[in-house]
């Protein structure tokens, strides 16, 4: 399977998909269920795609969701000269823009270019120690002025995204643009198969989602179409294992896939996920059964859709579940196939040990 997930990965990483303009991603995750047997993917006002695989009417519902989009910018200005300002579309680390190569997309077609980095020669000594605001930072597209700019399509809006790429990383690991979250969309396209052949099992709903870098709420109104009793949220998990990051916890490539036990962001959303005890101890037996080492995660300042998507109608039972993933919102994050493949095989037996006697409520 870890061939099959790193080719579906690293074409998914290769498509440009900013939040509110995922179209080219959701056709393409489209043609993959349309390919199985009896499987016909929906979508709806936001661009949400999903497909129903049905179940034993008894159990309570599952929508199992991850999110298509990725960050990025959208052209704020386009200057006399043709250089490009842009508007960042989500958490874009201002330390990690310059010099990086974006791809502008555009009716007549993707445009490459690149963020200004001001030549080392000519910066200033109070400059080069200094993290440049987005605001001072410009795209050279080549364009030597604003008329050339719009004779190739360049239009203010108009999506920009960092220059899509994946690359193998050692035997197991791949590196990229929005690794966060194509490893989840490949992850739920690979279970879709198992989905189509199985038998029994709860109702399932398989969504890939719009807008989360946005908002984190493109999945609300598919969850208030749906009205799930349980939902299953995936999406990365920071890693630790690096110099730099040994306190978050203990999250690590490679050991297997990841389970949440908490997360809050503040900040003013004053929004987080405690998981519902029962998913909880399902993911564990799951997990166990399968072989699997299941991580435990806890962090503040980490925020999914699920957050929101756990209110809908008279409450949802929630769980996040993930992957280890480095270098969160960079042009190039990591993160191991046999993560993908062990969350694979996890959700899986999790799915077939939800049935009528698992209670929604969450003491009793």
């Amino acid at each position: 399977m870890t061939g099959v997930l790193r080719d579906l990965l690293s074409e998914l990483m290769g498509i440009p998909g900013l939040a509110g303009h995922e179209g080219r991603v959701a056709g393409a995750i489209s043609d993959r269920l349309r390919s199985l047997a009896g499987v016909e993917p929906r979508s709806d006002v936001l661009g949400n795609v999903w497909a129903t695989f049905d179940g034993d009417p008894g159990a309570p519902s599952v929508m199992l969701f991850t999110h298509m989009d990725q960050l990025g910018f959208v052209v704020r200005r386009i200057e006399p000269d043709g250089f490009l300002r842009l508007e960042r579309l989500g958490g874009v680390p201002e330390r990690a823009l310059a010099a990086q190569a974006v791809t502008i997309c555009t009716a007549s077609g993707d445009v490459q270019g690149v963020i200004a980095n001001r030549s080392h020669h000519a910066t200033p000594p109070d400059e080069k120690y200094r993290v440049l605001p987005y605001r001072e930072l410009y795209v050279d597209a080549g364009f030597d002025s604003a008329d050339e700019a719009a004779a190739a399509g360049v239009k203010i809006g108009a999506p920009v995204v960092y220059t899509p790429r994946a690359m193998p990383l050692g035997a197991n690991r791949v590196t990229g643009t929005s690794v966060d979250d194509r490893a989840g969309c490949a992850v739920l396209i690979e279970l879709a198969k198992r989905l189509a052949a199985r038998d029994g099992g709860p109702t399932v709903h398989l969504a890939f989602t719009t807008q989360e870098e946005f908002n984190l709420r493109g999945a609300l109104p598919l969850a208030q179409r749906l009205q799930p009793g349980i939902a299953i949220q995936i999406d990365l998990m920071l890693a630790s294992d690096t110099p730099d990051a040994g306190d978050l916890g203990e999250m690590r490539l490679g050991a297997g896939p990841g389970m949440s036990l908490y997360s809050f962001h503040g900040r003013g959303t004053l929004n987080g996920v405690i998981p519902h005890p029962g998913l909880v101890a399902l993911a564990e037996e799951a997990a166990e059964a399968e072989g699997l080492t299941l991580q435990r995660s806890a962090q503040t300042g980490v925020l999914t859709d699920l957050s929101y998507v756990q209110l809908v109608g008279e409450g949802v039972a929630a769980l996040d579940l993930g992957y280890p993933m480095r270098y969160s919102h960079s042009a190039l994050e990591v993160c191991d196939l046999r993560d993908l493949e062990g969350l694979v095989v996890l959700l899986n037996a999790l799915l077939a040990r939800i049935g009528p006697e698992f209670r929604l409520e969450r003491f009793g």
